[in-house]
């Protein structure tokens, strides 16, 4: 799976900050328990001599290091059972001054043995990459489980041969599976219609499944997009304050980009042949790509050109939107 390197770095500093957290809770209840019981600082620092202990105890023992251990084993669960019988007399729970790492498998490091990221961490990626998108996207209200049939009509608009209300059961059970089985085998999908129908709806609804099963997300619109590439081929001011070239490489590189409102852009040669790039780059590294339009697939060939519409023909499932406007419907009612 892609990373992006920004994402990671904020989510490591988080995974350390509450590392200290953690640590800083544990010296407070130190101070807390020797303060009031001071036989209990006692006790923790002859525990924490032991293994010195043993080394001397194993000379001074004529080189019997097995009887020297089977002592100080002894004289430890002493220690412990006295520990254990102050911390409960007075209210404390056994494991209350247990300095156990968050996470056993990493030891709360961030990473395993073998240098790659710890499932930990990476629950720390996704939970950073799902603020990021919220700054976008609805991600805390929308979801599949509360996407509403209630706005879409039953009755069948003859163009299309079906209703609004059938055509949209079928775009949401196609965008569930495809969010639920994302993978390296997942196609590329577009979505095509009028304004308020959904698309936005769903294209949060795939990010925050996607993002959550641990895949690198990147949704953004065709305008920010392209305005990236504008200012690192001509240099032109950045308005967003980003580094460009760091964004179109998250554009190029994530596992799915999901790119909003195109068609909405100044159209322009430049912009004909990024969007070519991104489609044809997307496909040829195997990541997928999620449009969203108000344009046709002919219409977007009229746009961005032949080679353009022969791909989307080829390696997107073409998702219609129709109905009444949603947003229309809710000022209404």
């Amino acid at each position: 799976m892609a990373r992006d390197a920004k994402i990671m770095a904020a989510a490591y500093r988080q995974q350390q900050q509450d590392r200290d957290a953690r640590r800083r809770e544990q010296e407070r209840r130190e101070q807390e328990v020797y303060h009031r019981i001071p036989r209990v600082e006692e006790i923790d620092r002859e525990l924490r001599g032991t293994a010195a202990k043993i080394v001397l105890a194993a000379f001074e023992e004529d080189g019997d290091p097995d009887a020297a251990l089977l002592k100080l084993q002894n004289m430890n669960l002493s220690l412990q059972r006295e520990r254990a019988e102050l911390l409960v007399g007075c209210g404390w729970p056994l494991d209350y001054l247990d300095d156990t790492p968050h996470c056993p498998q990493c030891r709360d490091s961030g990473y395993l043995r073998d240098g790659t990221p710890c499932r930990c961490l990476n629950v720390y990626y996704t939970q950073e990459q799902n603020r990021r998108l919220s700054k976008l996207l609805d991600l805390g209200s929308q979801s599949f489980e509360t996407f509403s049939y209630d706005w879409y009509s039953p009755n069948i608009w003859p163009e299309y041969g079906r209703s609004p209300l059938d055509n949209m059961r079928t775009v949401r059970a196609i965008c569930g599976e495809y969010a639920h089985t994302f993978g390296q085998r997942s196609g590329n999908l577009l979505f095509t219609g009028a304004p308020g129908l959904g698309k936005t709806f769903l294209s949060a609804c795939i990010a925050r499944e996607v993002s959550e099963r641990g895949f690198s997300v990147v949704y953004d619109t065709a305008n920010h997009v392209f305005q990236q590439f504008e200012s690192a081929k001509f240099g032109r001011e950045n308005p967003y304050e980003e580094d460009p070239d760091r964004e179109i490489n998250r554009y190029l590189n994530c596992d799915l980009l999901i790119m909003d409102d195109l068609g909405t852009e100044l159209m322009s040669n430049f912009i004909q042949s990024v969007f070519y790039r991104i489609v044809n780059d997307r496909l040829l590294s195997r990541r997928k790509t999620v449009l969203s339009t108000n344009l046709t697939v002919d219409s977007l060939g009229d746009r961005y050109g032949e080679a353009v519409r022969s791909r989307i023909q080829g390696e997107y499932q073409v998702l219609w939107f129709f109905g009444d406007d949603i947003r229309v419907l809710k000022r209404d009612r």
